[in-house]
């Protein structure tokens, strides 16, 4: 039986102005579930946001395969069900925040009601933010505002590029506990990409560690806790041996 999200001997090769190449993913291997919550961790230049972007076909492979539901990228992106949450939240500085949020389901063809998008608005903590502009509103409010355009595709994946590392740490943690809440509602299956080992231990169901470029998979990490997750759980012991886990992983992968 297929997974919902296979990828296979992923490789992604660079080609430079002088001739040369440089290989930026190689020999990626991984299965994703519906609905897990699965991160990617590894140093600078590992490859992280290449394998995102290749997965949403803005990036094409040198070699290797990706199924997404048993089709290809290409073919789910041209449906509009690839949701993409980056670090900027590159909102349209002319257009409301309902009218931002409703615009990329509009440009699939698959427009979203007024009700559905304040629906949307009410699940990300955006209440009564309607009829604001992007300069209204906080660095925090900015990226619900563009995770909530991502959902209002229906998304059959949520990928998300380290969407709060611009953001102050209180608001970081803020917006990781609210990220669980909207991912438990919506059950989107959702790849994220993060250089925070603790972010991802609490965010995830599973860590992919990648070793520097070219980037393989140190290691697939197995996120035992309780869910829900509040924020006391972070100054659990068995959330700390997690965090330590992840990191004895990532700087194993560094001498690799």
């Amino acid at each position: 039986m297929s997974r919902y999200l296979e990828i296979r001997e992923l490789a992604v090769t660079y080609a430079g102005a002088d001739g040369s190449t440089t290989a930026a993913v190689r020999d990626v291997d991984l299965d994703v579930d519906e609905g897990e919550f699965v991160s990617i961790i590894g140093v600078s230049g590992c490859g992280k946001s290449t394998l995102l972007k290749v997965v949403g076909d803005i990036l094409t492979p040198s070699r290797g395969q990706i199924r997404v539901r048993g089709r290809s990228p290409g073919e789910v992106r041209r449906q509009g069900r690839i949701g993409v949450v980056f670090q900027d939240a590159t909102l349209l500085p002319w257009l409301t925040v309902e009218r931002n949020v409703g615009f990329l389901a509009g440009l699939a063809g698959r427009p979203v009601s007024r009700d559905r998008v304040r629906e949307l608005l009410a699940l990300v903590g955006l209440e009564g933010c309607q009829t604001r502009r992007p300069h209204e509103l906080s660095g925090g409010m900015r990226q619900r505002a563009a995770i909530a355009r991502a959902l209002a595709l229906d998304p059959y994946l949520l990928l998300m590029d380290e969407p709060f590392g611009a953001l102050d740490e209180i608001t970081r943690d803020r917006m990781s506990e609210e990220l669980l809440k909207i991912w438990a509602a919506s059950r989107v299956t959702v790849l994220f990409v993060t250089h925070s080992i603790p972010e991802a231990a609490f965010l995830s169901d599973r860590v992919v560690v990648m070793t520097p470029r070219p980037g393989t998979i140190q290691r697939v990490v197995d996120v035992k806790l309780p869910r829900p997750r509040e924020r006391a759980l972070k100054l659990a012991d068995e959330f700390m041996d997690h965090v330590r886990i992840l990191h004895t992983e990532l700087y194993t992968s560094m001498q690799a």
